[in-house]
């Protein structure tokens, strides 16, 4: 059985067509003597995750029992994607059906085959991890130096990396919070911002929420808060303040 997959990022930097891996993969079972029982192609597709009609397909009919062998032209065709890979792998070995990639010469039906691709899947998975390392060091560097990651809050517009107060918004913001402390409700502040349009834009509860819980309005920022099980660190001074910190405080 053969899965081949181009997306047409793939087709137009590599040439990677489907008649190419297709071709060659078929040439590859003739010559091992495989019998191919269908080739599953999934055409303008990218691999970031298993949902593709194609694929699917494949999967039933392993289940199925119609086929032992997975024949790739390279690994990135079935799936991008580590956790899925070794999902994937783990399905194959309890359904007694086993995965050749033509590019990685990698057979899963061999000891070797399964601790190498138990091995790349470590290192990629490791490669994935220093990477975040560094994104997140390098946002944290740029916010020491006074410079804002992402886009600007309500309130703010961003000038050379830095967050400045937006004269209209910030009225918006204030009065949000003025609102609140006097005894509104997140759900009637709202009402009353869509009544009147404010800035335009669709109001909702937890936009809301998430303005009268946000430290950026006291000139602070809190990074990684919204992330489980990772302690949060506290910026101070990153921005101009927009509310005092007793009024936040109290809201």
């Amino acid at each position: 059985m053969c899965s081949v997959r181009v997306s047409t990022e793939d087709q137009f930097r590599n040439g990677h067509s489907l008649d190419e891996q297709k071709e060659r993969m078929l040439k590859l079972c003739d010559y091992k003597n495989y019998e191919v029982y269908k080739v599953y192609e999934d055409a303008g597709i990218n691999a970031k995750n298993m949902n593709r009609p194609a694929f699917q397909e494949m999967i039933q009919d392993i289940k199925d029992g119609k086929i032992n062998k997975i024949i790739v032209y390279k690994l990135d065709r079935l799936t991008r994607s580590i956790k899925d890979l070794e999902e994937i792998c783990t399905f194959l070995e309890e359904n007694n059906c086993s995965l050749e990639s033509m590019c990685e010469d990698i057979n899963t039906s061999t000891a070797n085959g399964k601790f190498f691709i138990r091995m790349l899947t470590i290192l990629a998975q490791l490669e994935i991890e220093r990477t975040s390392e560094r994104t997140k060091f390098g946002m944290v560097g740029a916010v020491k130096k006074g410079h804002f990651v992402g886009r600007p809050p309500i309130g703010y517009d961003k000038v050379d990396k830095k967050l400045v107060v937006n004269d209209i918004e910030s009225e918006v913001i204030r009065r949000i919070f003025d609102l609140y402390v006097k005894g509104v409700a997140a759900n009637a502040i709202t009402k009353l911002l869509n009544e009147e349009k404010a800035l335009n834009r669709k109001w909702i509860p937890t936009l809301v929420d998430r303005i009268l819980s946000n430290e950026i309005y006291i000139g602070n920022y809190v990074h990684r808060k919204t992330v489980s099980n990772e302690e949060s660190q506290r910026f101070d001074g990153v921005a101009p303040a927009i509310i005092e910190e007793e009024v936040f405080n109290i809201a």
